[in-house]
């Protein structure tokens, strides 16, 4: 049996580049990885024909190699074929984009096609691409249509696919609010809106853009949302948006799988990338997500690491999309042992069998470590999160450790050297910085070169 993977858990995703064959090291030691740690238990559970689907789906998903749901797809599935409105809790990696998608599909099975009948909410690019992917692969063999809109690209394949009444739309808010401004799609036919990954729209600000939106919509609908945490903002905003939801959480609020084993490395900051290499070179360290705070150092650290001799790609929000798709692309098939990531990619990234996820540096807000380690330990796989600490960052890390509910050990390297002092600071390229200064008559800008701070 193939255990339920990307948007039913971590297996292999839909449309992810297959360059296993080209890398048969590092692919084998990640099969490996996987096949070790997931339960046996899960031989255990239920088939999707047991959820009332119609057997054309069963068979979809039966052909895609998936046989068992997860426990947020068993829960979910059935209140929401019967048309309620669904609020689900349920950790990252739990599968909770099938769990909203195979109704929506039943659901419009038998409906003719040309028009918009469901809209799917998502707060970032990469989120969005991989719900349209699940979405193409869940809906062959049907007259199902679906279309990813979000920045990054060009408008115009866009507009075509809405005014072309695509069945499904899945979108970003800015870029849909553009749209709408257009006038390039048509809601009056709207029956299904699913605000996924809730709480991370919250995080990015998108909250007054998704009333906007939802205010544009047909009052008679049914709605959907879905979020690993549950803050007060959104726990609002259901209860303006959805009509008696039934309520489903498979998993505790605002904490990651008990399958994570965490560690806290302290370290100087000036110490850290060394740190950090040490650390890649163990033979463990099979697939990993390293988090740093800002675009600049996710630059820094990945030229570092890869200068370090280790195979790693980037991707932060200066990045086109097309960089974007082709680091995550290398990333899932094997190619890059390592991925350095800003908050950016914490949601978004379905990638399978992440052995680490290493926090650079440690996330101010709870929710977002919540967030970032749940990238690994998929579907009750086994993972590791570090996090690396300086001693500014004991408050940040009692709060994530209240979070939790237990404190996270320490660990410290015997040969490793602590103490050494910081490189002397190097002026020149990296130690000079440009200040352009305010246009005067409309002439050219001119620039001129501020030394680097003391």
């Amino acid at each position: 049996m193939r255990i339920c993977g990307s948007v039913f858990g971590p297996a292999p995703s839909f449309g992810a580049a297959r360059g296993d064959q080209a890398w048969p090291a590092r692919s084998e030691l990640r099969n490996a990885y996987r096949r070790d740690t997931v339960p046996h238990a899960m031989e255990n559970r239920s088939s999707f024909s047991d959820l009332g689907l119609d057997p054309a789906l069963v068979r979809a998903v039966d052909g895609l190699g998936y046989e068992t749901p997860t426990p947020i797809q068993r829960e979910a599935i059935p209140p929401i074929l019967a048309g309620r409105d669904v609020i689900g809790t349920a950790q990252t990696g739990s599968g909770k984009t099938a769990a909203f998608l195979l109704p929506i599909l039943q659901r419009f099975l038998k409906q003719p096609p040309g028009k918009t009948r469901a809209l799917v909410l998502s707060p970032t690019r990469e989120l969005a691409a991989q719900i349209e992917v699940a979405l193409r692969g869940l809906a062959k063999g049907t007259r199902i249509r679906g279309h990813a809109v979000y920045g990054g690209v060009g408008m115009t394949p866009q507009e075509h696919a809405l005014r072309s009444g695509v069945d499904v739309v899945v979108a970003t808010p800015g870029r849909l609010l553009d749209h709408m401004s257009r006038r390039n799609v048509d809601f009056r036919g709207l029956e299904v809106l699913v605000l996924d990954e809730a709480d991370r729209m919250l995080d990015m600000g998108f909250l007054p853009d998704v009333r906007r939106i939802v205010g544009a919509l047909p009052r008679d609908r049914q709605t959907l949302l879905f979020s690993a945490t549950m803050p007060s903002e959104i726990e609002a905003l259901s209860r303006t948006i959805m009509r008696n939801p039934v309520r489903i959480s498979v998993s505790p609020p605002h904490r990651p799988p008990s399958t994570i084993r965490h560690e806290v490395y302290p370290v100087p900051q000036h110490l850290k990338t060394a740190l950090l290499v040490r650390l890649l070179g163990r033979e463990d360290m099979m697939s990993v997500l390293v988090f740093v705070r800002t675009k600049r150092r996710a630059d820094r650290v990945a030229r570092q690491v890869g200068a370090a001799g280790f195979d790693v790609a980037r991707i932060h929000g200066d990045r086109s999309q097309s960089q974007r798709e082709t680091a995550l692309a290398g990333f899932r098939s094997g190619r890059h042992q390592i991925l350095v990531a800003t908050d950016v990619a914490a949601r978004g990234i379905d990638v399978e069998g992440i052995s680490h996820v290493i926090n650079y540096d440690v996330p101010a807000v709870p929710t977002d470590y919540v967030h970032r380690v749940g990238r690994t330990a998929r579907m009750e796989a086994a993972g590791e999160a570090i996090t690396f600490v300086t001693p500014d960052d004991e408050g940040d890390l009692r709060g994530i450790e209240r979070a939790l509910g237990k404190s996270i050990p320490r660990v410290t390297l015997p040969d490793f050297d602590y103490r050494a002092p910081p490189p002397p600071k190097v002026r020149g390229h990296e130690g000079t910085r440009r200040e352009r200064e305010p246009r005067s008559g409309g002439g050219p800008s001119r620039w001129r070169p501020r030394p680097g701070r003391r």
